[in-house]
């Protein structure tokens, strides 16, 4: 049987359509499938392809959502609104109450955290729609080999039947031999 028979052959036995007419995925599961090759994760998953702009727009990310982040900031905070307030008479205070100096480093950095934040979850957002296309394709191999494995074990059962059936009429017509054997010595 040649690979396009076999390819065609497994598209009608498990998907019931013709190897022509299937998506690319599903063609590339019919092709695992046939060669019986493993499903490989997929490069792009495996690999650091990431600019250092990137690298740091996620380091960014990972430390600007975590609860470590917000104790320090609003430790920050705290001691900046202390160090105002509290050296106000010595003329130490370098942004006094209403702490308009503190407020534009506040917008400044929430006009810069979010694009950045936004890039890495974008990005994190690709790389998981690859990894549910590569859970698509395992998932529907894994199907696919199932209803190909029970098709095998009902062919082999089909099969058993038969040559137990065989095996019984063979010595229904033994028995029946041996019946009228017995019959015709009585009579």
């Amino acid at each position: 049987m040649t690979k396009t028979e076999r390819h065609a052959e497994l598209a009608q036995q498990l998907l019931a359509c013709d190897y022509d007419a299937l998506t690319p995925v599903q063609r590339s599961v019919i092709d695992l499938i046939a060669t019986e090759a493993p499903s490989a994760l997929n490069p792009a998953l495996k690999s650091d392809d990431r600019s250092f702009w990137d690298r740091t727009a996620d380091r960014v990310a990972q430390i600007g959502g975590s609860w470590s982040f917000i104790f320090g900031f609003f430790l920050a905070l705290a001691l900046w609104i202390s160090w105002n307030v509290g050296t106000r008479v010595f003329g130490l205070s370098f942004d006094p109450y209403p702490f308009i100096f503190l407020n534009l480093m506040l917008s400044m950095l929430a006009a810069i955290q979010a694009p950045v934040i936004m890039m890495s979850q974008n990005r994190q957002a690709d790389r998981d729609r690859e990894a549910a296309e590569h859970d698509y394709l395992v998932n529907l191999r894994a199907e696919l080999e199932i209803m190909h494995l029970h098709d095998k074990v009902d062919a082999l059962r089909d099969k058993e039947m038969m040559q137990m059936i065989k095996r019984q009429n063979e010595t229904l017509k033994l028995l029946r031999k041996e019946v009228a054997a017995l019959a015709a010595a009585k009579g």
